[in-house]
């Protein structure tokens, strides 16, 4: 395989890192997400004119015709500045959704306003008794003339407090948890019957409950064909997967180089702490992490592409060694930079609270290893 980037993906690379540089540094980011909003509208637009909203779309379709590595590079570099913005739920998860699996009315109609930054999505798909299991779903969608009416409950939906519209996965026929009768329907969040709770995370974004109450829905509201729905939403997860992986290496990246410039500085006894050898035993420990889950993110993203089989256990295997390197690096910085380290005025307890969260979003690592071995 060729680890190396191209020109185009380097130039990426830099123009995001440079953006985080100038635009999100740390008290940025405390500001946006202490507002009453939660992010940056402008910032949401500075991303559209960058063309981070168009990278992985079609040109056809007013993208620049990227893939899972240009997603995997932006969402790196997003993450040193922690970025709070819904570029996952809208752009991955959503926007990917409609890309492969929508019609050409469908994209027509949602991709162009998703592109330039006038509208937000986010997928509703998991349930309160669901946990892990995609295909757990009770939320019914009833077929009513030409159309369908949605009637259920969507658990902890990332980014939905700023949704304009939704992507909410609905079961049109079969039991509780069977893979075949779940359909994804396209929703707005301001038609009738549709009632959210919001909430802010431990990471700094937010989420909310969202309720369907007789949520009447056309025929152009579905994506693909009705009851078949699981395939797509399965495959959108593990796209997900591979970005939550980028993320997740530029989290440990920051905290690694925040540690070892701290043990550099931070002197006991009238020496640097990085001079004691345990110490820097545990960096080389916590560096071997990071460039394991680097080799694991760069599989899983070229891996998305292939078969169904290869794609499920790329993004488990990835996913698993992600939980647990990003745990220990988290765990790691934390002890080595004390009792400040889970401070809110230190940006390192931060990251290691995003971390912690990525371990558990798209399933844990017990999943992912049930999942793995499954495959």
């Amino acid at each position: 395989m060729d680890f190396s980037f191209t020109e185009e993906q380097t130039l990426l690379r830099n123009m995001v890192q440079s953006f985080v540089q100038d635009n999100y540094d740390f008290d940025t980011r405390m500001k946006i997400i202490r507002s009453e909003e939660g992010m940056s509208r402008e910032i949401w637009q500075q991303f559209a004119e960058l063309g981070l909203l168009a990278a992985p779309f079609s040109e056809e379709l007013g993208g620049l015709d990227g893939g899972p590595i240009e997603t995997m590079v932006i969402m790196e570099e997003l993450a040193r500045g922690l970025v709070v913005e819904p570029y996952m739920p809208t752009v991955v998860l959503c926007g990917g959704i409609l890309n492969r699996h929508a019609s050409k009315e469908q994209q027509e109609t949602h991709l162009p306003s998703l592109i330039a930054g006038e509208s937000i999505w986010a997928l509703a798909y998991s349930e309160p008794q669901g946990r892990f299991n995609l295909a757990d779903i009770v939320t019914s969608a009833k077929a009513d003339g030409a159309g369908f009416v949605l009637n259920g409950t969507k658990a902890v939906v990332q980014g939905g407090p700023w949704a304009d519209k939704l992507i909410v996965s609905a079961r049109v026929s079969g039991g509780q948890r069977d893979q075949d009768g779940v359909s994804l329907f396209i929703v707005d969040k301001s038609a009738a019957g549709v009632s959210t709770q919001d909430y802010p995370t431990v990471d700094g974004g937010r989420a909310c409950e969202v309720t369907l109450e007789n949520v009447a829905v056309g025929a152009d509201a579905l994506i693909g064909e009705a009851g078949k729905g699981f395939a797509i939403l399965d495959e959108a997860i593990d796209y997900g997967i591979g970005a939550l992986s980028a993320e997740a290496v530029g989290h440990m990246k920051q905290l690694n180089d925040a540690t070892v410039e701290y043990c550099k500085t931070r002197k006991q006894f009238g020496v640097a702490i990085g001079s004691f050898q345990v110490l820097q035993h545990r960096m080389v420990d916590m560096f071997m992490e990071y460039e394991q889950s680097v080799s694991m993110t760069y599989m899983v993203n070229m891996k998305l592409t292939e078969s169904e089989a290869e794609r499920k256990k790329a993004a488990s295997g990835a996913k698993v060694q992600i939980g647990k390197s990003g745990r220990f690096v988290g765990q790691q910085a934390v002890q080595l930079h004390g009792g400040m380290g889970m401070t809110e005025e230190l940006n390192v307890g931060h990251y290691f609270k995003r971390l912690t969260m990525i371990d558990t979003q798209f399933g844990n690592v017990d999943h992912h290893l049930k999942r793995f071995a499954a495959a």
